[in-house]
């Protein structure tokens, strides 16, 4: 042997010789074990298959700039809820100070598991269905149920969309057809219709024209042809953007994630102009600091932070799996949850000053209404002429002036006050009208936006801003389908994406019934916040406590290149967990003492219902949440007592272009197997994908076994040496 060989040096030297057989392989010609004696799996070498999976590696398809995934991550984590679902949040939990608690709860919660997600997709580079196989076996139940929950909000989440394309194509009309009333022919007499004479022009539209909702989710009413081809649009759009995976969505994304900005802050503009928008937003950051104390308040900010990154859906593992090795995944995740933040702040003002002016509009209305009853009072005598200050002017009746007025009347006439039927017309009542969802989008901004000069062009540019985000997050929320599924079992990617489409349209037609609102509520309320909750305490507890958190730190440092903060040590092992524990368990509490239900609307009262779901819909109900659930105990079940392989018994090395890749997971302690990789039996190889340590300047890597700066073939082999999960 070579005097200069390392093992000639170690025998002259007096330190104490712990050379490995993997030492020892270190400096060999690369060899696959497959192919050799040394073949310690007892499985076949499978030549063609062994060279798909090579190639698959090396093929897998990638973003093609960093731009473009930032804005797929953004198109999909900024969407809807963002618009319609933050503002109502703001406006019910204390106005600015609803910001402290949503900030706090993103930060301890939104930004690690975030960051979680983005790192197990971008080291793994698969779907959530391969990552949670991979990291854990037994939990790969993660995976599927992610894909399941998925297929259920992308099936009610096209259909707003749909309903943004119908109201996109109306808007090409002056006077918008929302705008007024249609009258109908009594005889010969054209009077206006009830339904809407009693509510209102927007409400009539949409509950009437657009949905032709019936009067109970046990009515069906038939399919809604308008709304069942506005559902067609949908999914073609989303199928012609998915067909050729990230390189059709991608270059989609460019203008799905940009123009809602565009179009909020052309809003914002518009809005600060108008009158009363200031109104709107001294509302919205009025803090009532109280609020900041109710468990409520941090309960909805922290399902708010929960669903605004998209946590759990899979659609941020898809997107990172296409990134390469070293990308900087921390920087992405701080960078997406905060622009998430300020474009909810963004998206709150737009809709608190369009709201400002609204409410002052309506207040007006109000004041004009009831000064013609009071005029009416005055001429009949019931009130006298002495009620009214001197400097009242009906002509030019201010809200001022009608509130002093008011205040008159009702003091004076005490005892028969109500039997006047006035209204205190107060322009912090009509503020404190809590709008949300559908109603936000479609019957308070369409009814401020009738008020708009131009109003046409900038409900073309609402309703298409709509369709964008939706867009951007319905790409999200497939490619956790199709990613995973497409990586799992190797279907065509053109063909699958075709077929779920398809499949999905078909099964969404449910919610294009004249009762289709009703079960698009359903499932908005119950189909995702159970199950996704549990995927990601199960993820976190995945990596935190399965793989081991000092584990997974370290791999975290040889991807980035250098070592996150402790902060995220602590978050995913402790903080993470515990609070959304106490999420979950909330969740339960509120759903047994809530008894599930729905707004209906009532045509012949023109006003909606609160009604309890029937038996079979609670039947439904119960089955969406259990069936999204199902595959968690099913799969570990099943690889528990060894009915399917998940792989346990499998030990591949393979050296290839100076690196070692290993697939190690589960062997027993006493497995001789070990040594061959490792120094002693209690280091266990890492089941992730291997990559060059570096730690810093002046930094060693505990998983850099060779001495030389570079190896044999350039790099050196990397060795496992990683501490072993904490339990």
């Amino acid at each position: 042997m070579p005097k200069n060989s390392k093992v000639t040096q170690r025998e002259h030297s007096s330190e104490h010789v712990t050379e490995s057989v993997a030492d020892l392989l270190a400096h060999e010609e690369p060899v696959d074990y497959k192919r050799s004696v040394l073949n310690v799996t007892g499985e076949t070498w499978d030549k063609q298959k062994d060279a798909e999976d090579e190639l698959e590696a090396e093929n897998r398809p990638a973003w093609n700039s960093k731009l473009q995934y930032i804005l797929a991550q953004i198109g999909y984590s900024v969407g809807l809820g963002n618009v319609w679902r933050f503002p109502y949040l703001c406006q019910k939990n204390g106005g600015g100070a609803y910001l402290v608690p949503y900030l706090v709860l993103l930060i301890i919660i939104g930004l690690p598991l975030f960051f979680l997600e983005l790192a197990v997709g971008q080291r793994i580079r698969r779907g959530s269905i391969g990552v949670w196989n991979y990291i854990c076996p037994r939990l790969g139940g993660i995976g599927y149920a992610s894909c399941l929950v998925c297929f259920f909000v992308g099936l009610y989440y096209n259909v707003i969309i749909g309903w943004s394309i119908f109201y996109f194509f109306k808007s090409f009309q002056y006077p918008l057809p929302w705008s007024e009333c249609p009258l109908v022919k009594n005889g010969t007499v054209a009077v206006v219709e009830t339904e809407c004479e009693r509510s209102s022009a927007t409400t009539y539209f949409w509950y009437r024209e657009t949905l032709d909702i019936s009067d109970s989710i046990s009515e069906s009413g038939g399919l809604n042809w308008k709304m069942t081809l506005c559902l067609l649009v949908a999914w073609s759009l989303v199928g012609l953007a998915m067909i050729k995976g990230i390189q059709s969505s991608g270059k989609v994304m460019y203008f799905s994630s940009l123009f809602p900005y565009v179009v909020l802050v052309c809003f914002l503009v518009r809005g600060l102009l108008l009158r009363g928008a200031v109104d709107g937003i001294m509302h919205m950051f009025t803090p009532k600091l109280d609020k900041m104390l109710d468990p409520q308040v941090w309960r909805e900010a922290a399902t708010q932070v929960f669903f605004a990154l998209g946590l759990g859906f899979g659609g941020v593992i898809a997107f990172s799996s296409y990134n390469k090795q070293d990308n900087n995944c921390h920087f992405d995740a701080t960078l997406v949850s905060f622009i998430n933040f300020f474009t909810s702040v963004l998206a709150t003002l737009v809709v608190f000053a369009v709201l400002g002016f609204k409410a002052n509009i309506m207040n007006e209305k109000c004041v004009v209404e009831n000064a013609e009853k009071i005029l009416g009072y005055l001429n009949t005598n019931v009130l006298s002429h002495d009620l009214i200050p001197p400097h009242v002017n009906f002509s030019h009746l201010t809200a001022k002036d009608y509130n002093e007025m008011y205040r008159v009347i009702m003091t004076v006439k005490e005892g028969h006050f109500k039997e006047l039927g006035l209204d205190a017309c107060l322009l912090e009542d009509e503020l404190n009208k809590s709008v949300q969802g559908t109603g936000l989008a479609f019957i308070a901004f369409t009814e401020a936006m009738t008020h708009f000069p131009a109003s046409p062009f900038w409900s073309v540019m609402f309703f298409l801003m709509l369709i964008n985000l939706g867009l951007g997050s319905m790409i999200g929320t497939m490619s956790g389908i199709t990613t995973p599924i497409i990586d799992t079992f190797k279907v065509r990617k053109e063909v699958f994406t075709v077929g779920c489409c398809i499949f999905a349209f078909l099964v969404g037609l449910i919610f294009v019934q004249r009762s289709g609102n009703y079960f698009v509520t359903m499932f908005d309320d119950y189909s995702a916040t159970l199950p996704l909750t549990v995927v990601v305490i199960l993820e976190n507890i995945a990596v935190a406590w399965i793989y081991g958190t000092k584990k997974f730190m370290q791999e975290l440092t040889e991807m980035l290149g250098f070592r996150p903060y402790q902060f995220y040590y602590y978050a995913w092992k402790y903080v993470s967990p515990i609070c959304m524990a106490v999420l979950m368990t909330a969740s339960i509490i509120q759903l047994g003492v809530s008894p599930p239900g729905y707004s209906a609307w009532i045509r012949e009262e023109a006003a909606e219902k609160f009604l309890f779901y029937p038996t079979w819909a609670m039947a439904i109900l119960i089955s969406l949440i259990i069936l999204a659930s199902l595959p968690l105990p099913l799969v570990f079940i099943l690889r528990q007592f060894h009915l399917v392989s998940d792989g346990s018994n499998a030990l591949s090395v393979t050296y290839k272009k100076g690196r070692m890749m290993k697939d190690i997971s589960n062997l027993e302690d006493n497995d001789e197997t070990r040594f061959i990789l490792s120094k002693v039996p209690s280091e266990t190889p890492s089941p992730m994908p291997t990559h060059r340590s570096y730690l810093g300047p002046g930094s060693n890597s505990p998983m850099e076994m060779s001495n030389a700066p570079n190896g044999r073939y350039g790099s050196g082999y990397l060795l496992a040496s990683t501490p072993e999960s904490e339990l």
